[in-house]
């Protein structure tokens, strides 16, 4: 299977030193991705999903190029993207 690219916002992998902004992983859906994370670096995955489980509020995730939940199908050779989200006025 080819590998989906995950790309971290500077905020997150900040608190996790040895933590790339960018990580190629082997997973089928968006939690899978949150959970390779989680096993490389413990912490990561409560950092990005909230004990409902979803993704935090202050958070957004993309695949490619679309707003994606936890249940989001990846594709081989995929992006998935987590930004912090934008607010303000």
């Amino acid at each position: 299977m080819q590998p989906v690219q995950v790309l971290l916002p500077a905020a997150l992998v900040r608190l996790f030193p040895g933590a790339p902004r960018e990580v190629a992983l082997e997973a089928a859906s968006v939690a899978q991705a949150i959970l390779a994370l989680e096993q490389r670096w413990p912490g990561m995955g409560d950092r990005i999903c909230d004990s409902t489980p979803s993704i935090r509020r202050h958070l957004k995730v993309f695949v490619d190029g679309q707003p994606a939940t936890l249940a989001t199908s990846l594709r081989p050779g995929g992006e998935m993207l987590v930004m912090t989200a934008m607010s303000g006025g």
